[in-house]
């Protein structure tokens, strides 16, 4: 029997984790391996009510139960205000899940648009670098998100290039079906996170790689 593989994905926000790694969280725990979905921060006060962040925690434990999900933790961070908190405190909290999951693979947010992505990002490096724990990481990958990956400035700012795409073939609607939990979050199309939208960029980078749907990321790190 293959050995089980731990992936800790890491998302600002809920709904973060299905548009970019829904498919590929899917494919992973159908094989017996384990997912965790860190939630960095949420729709809390001052900028959102109490209730809107209830709705959308109530959506993503729907989404995961869709996708497969072992376990969850989340931060509870307002949204947008992930600068506020001091550094090390927001690297001391992700560092203390990856020590004690000690992952095969990190999947974090590419550094795009939304402020909340970049400082993920940077934390997500720090938390993952080659030393102790950091050295059992075979993959350290970034993930896009409709509307704000694709919202970088081209070629003033770092644009998403995937270097690695995942086959979610025959996983495409366990991806749709999760991202419709978050009914609070999707858009009627031609909003970019509209279910159509969602599944036209997976059948795009499907067929990039030469299948039919596909999840696109790019590789910050890989060991073998």
């Amino acid at each position: 029997m293959k050995n089980k593989k731990r992936i800790l994905v890491v998302a600002p926000h809920p709904d973060d984790e299905t548009l970019g790694v829904g498919g590929t969280i899917a494919k992973f725990a159908a094989r017996g391996d384990e997912v965790f979905v860190l939630m960095v921060s949420g729709h809390l006060p001052p900028l959102y009510n109490l209730e809107d962040y209830k709705k959308t925690v109530s959506e993503a434990y729907s989404a995961f139960s869709v996708l497969g999900v072992s376990n969850s933790e989340f931060l509870e961070i307002p949204a947008t205000m992930i600068g506020d908190q001091p550094l090390h405190i927001v690297n001391g909290r992700i560092s203390e899940i990856v020590n004690d999951f000690n992952p095969h693979i990190v999947f974090c947010p590419y550094p795009d648009r939304h402020v909340d992505h970049r400082l993920v990002f940077d934390s997500v490096m720090v938390a993952t670098r080659p030393v102790g724990i950091g050295r059992d990481i075979e993959i350290v990958a970034t993930y896009e998100t409709l509307s704000e990956t694709h919202w970088n400035a081209p070629h003033i700012e770092p644009n998403f290039t995937p270097n690695w795409v995942v086959n979610i073939s025959d996983y495409i609607e366990v991806k749709l079906a999760a991202l419709k939990c978050y009914d609070s979050q999707i858009s009627d199309f031609p909003g970019p996170r509209s279910i159509e939208a969602v599944e036209s960029l997976a059948k795009f980078r499907g067929t990039q790689a030469g299948f039919g749907y596909g999840e696109g990321f790019h590789i910050v790190r890989m060991i073998s």
